[in-house]
């Protein structure tokens, strides 16, 4: 099927001039085709765990980021290709001290799998932080575009949880492997003497992963969508139907496929209607070192089944947007920090300390300040991160270094558990760029960073106070997939290339997301160092 793309001037890198620091930044790009069609998948980038619902005709979005802060975010759209971040439902979390990197970590934990509702002209949110104690919480707000997320109610810890609002009052949250517990109609605990109850027995082929619940209901009959992993077999999704919310339960697997180039199954997600009575799906895949990236797909209802994917129930590479005449919008986004407050696009990794960083203190940039002695960026406090998107992308910062102390690092990275670092290093008064290779080891109970394999690649001395960083990433099914090549400048004209192309990662029991830009200073001496970022410049490439 032909592949459509964006207008030329979006294939060419913005220009930056290093005389006067003005920077052209490519527009906001998206996988809308411009000429009325989008290509899947529909958000190229770390998007897990997808819950989507319509208010009315605006679409919202929450997807998982684990440690980072602010976190879960909800994305809004008009369209269903267009989505633009418009809120957090949280701006940390305070449970224990890990999310602050005392005593551990939460690498791998946090917020995960949220299920996100509309009732009573009211926004819910219900996830759980994957970590101990075990407990999950409930957010809500009245608009998630203009008010505060704030807590509602705290309830028990439920695995990959959906809530279901019946019509006729009642309210559930459906988890596990086919559990349902109801719950009291206002949300604020388990309802006693409640429906509790396993909803299906297994069947012989579902003799492995069996998970991520999201429920709806549709003329009367009541849908439960989950993926299914059988051993041997590609993920896929299922669905269970019943008459009744207790049962008995029928299944039936509406999607079972790969995608794009990858052996890789496209499942875990949830369906929905438009006002016109449209129904699609927007469902996720493993795509390696990019992370999980969600598609959309038709959902056509066949014999009282919402099968997904197009007529050959495979999900389509390019596709009519569901809406038209809506503007390009976009999740990662270039940024020249003269705003005076941190765009939504922006997520630190864990909870930062504010008073280390500032837009205020040198207008125009935003200034890092180191503010405790570590050994490794894995334990670095205030390191600043964007989602990478595919098929390519590329993103370039500029740093001003005047500001760095005796032992400090400062840099740009493609980071993740496995870590391609550009590091400036303040050592005896000398900066000098070096990339490197970095691992990180982490405590199977508290995530604490046990050791960093660190490979020295390349190594660069410098005589300036400015640099130029930029990774380039490639995302595109092939021998070139996940590799991302790293460049700096001098003078942010000419580029030259530093160690061999890096193979980026996505390791499920470390850091379970995908690879992210990350901006860091930090302090392996003595803190009170900074380093003021002039500008980060992105640019999606879709072919």
């Amino acid at each position: 099927m032909k592949r459509f793309f964006y207008s030329a001037v979006l294939a060419v890198i913005a220009t930056v001039s290093a005389c006067n620091n003005n920077v052209t930044f490519a527009p906001a790009q998206s996988s809308d085709n411009g000429d009325g069609t989008f290509t899947n998948p529909v958000l190229w980038s770390d998007c897990p765990d997808p819950d989507l619902i319509r208010v009315g005709d605006d679409y919202y979005l929450v997807t998982t980021t684990m440690h980072l802060m602010p976190g879960a975010p909800i994305m809004h759209s008009k369209d269903l290709v267009n989505w633009e971040t418009v809120s957090y439902v949280f701006d940390r979390l305070e449970e224990t001290p890990y999310y602050s990197m005392e005593g551990g970590t939460v690498y791998g934990r946090g917020q995960w799998a949220t299920s996100l509702r509309y009732k009573d002209g009211r926004f819910f949110a219900y996830f759980t932080p994957n970590d101990q104690p075990p407990k999950g919480w409930v957010y809500s707000t009245t608009d998630p575009k203009t008010e505060k997320w704030e807590l509602y109610s705290v309830l028990p810890h439920f695995h990959d949880a959906s809530f279901f609002f019946d019509d006729n009052g009642k309210a559930y949250m459906v988890y596990g492997t086919g559990m349902i517990r109801e719950l009291k109609p206002d949300l604020t605990g388990v309802l006693e003497g409640g429906l509790d109850m396993q909803l299906f027995e297994r069947d012989k082929e579902e003799n492995n992963l069996l998970e991520g619940s999201r429920m709806i209901k549709k003329d009367g009959k009541y849908y439960l969508l989950m993926i299914s992993w059988p051993r041997g077999g590609i993920r896929r999704e299922v669905c269970y139907r019943a008459d009744k919310i207790e049962g008995p339960y029928e299944k039936k697997v509406i999607l079972e496929t790969p995608f794009g180039g990858l052996g890789a199954g496209v499942a875990q997600g949830t369906i929905f209607d438009d006002p016109q009575g449209n129904w699609y799906g927007i469902i996720f895949q493993d795509r390696d070192g990019l992370g999980r990236a969600p598609m959309l797909m038709p959902c056509t209802w066949i014999d009282g089944w919402p099968m997904l994917g197009d007529e050959n129930g495979k999900v389509p590479e390019v596709m009519q947007k569901p809406v038209q005449g809506h503007p390009v919008k976009a999740l990662t986004q270039s940024d020249d920090f003269s705003a005076d407050k941190l765009g939504l696009c922006w997520q630190w990794n864990h909870n930062p300390i504010d008073e280390a960083w500032s837009l205020t203190e040198r207008p125009g940039y935003l200034r890092l300040k180191t503010n405790k002695v570590v050994e490794t960026l894995y334990t670095a406090r205030n390191t600043i991160t964007q989602r990478m998107e595919g098929p390519q992308s590329t993103a370039t910062v500029a740093i001003d270094l005047r500001g760095m102390k005796e032992g400090d690092v400062a840099g740009f990275s493609a980071f993740n558990s496995d870590a391609a670092i550009l590091g400036v290093t303040m050592k005896d008064g000398v900066k000098t760029l070096a990339l490197t290779h970095e691992s990180a080891r982490l405590h199977p109970q508290n995530k604490a960073v046990m050791n960093v394999k660190k490979d020295v690649i390349a190594e660069v001395p410098l005589k300036k106070d400015k640099i130029w960083l930029r990774i380039d990433a490639d995302f595109r099914p092939g021998e070139t997939r996940d590799m991302a090549k790293l460049w700096y400048s001098l003078d942010g004209k000419e580029w030259n290339r530093i160690g061999e192309d890096y193979r980026m990662r996505f390791d499920w029991q470390r850091f379970f997301m995908g690879t992210k830009f990350a901006i860091f200073n930090y302090a392996t001496q003595e803190v009170g160092g900074y380093v003021d970022v002039d500008y980060f410049n992105y640019r999606k490439i879709n072919n």
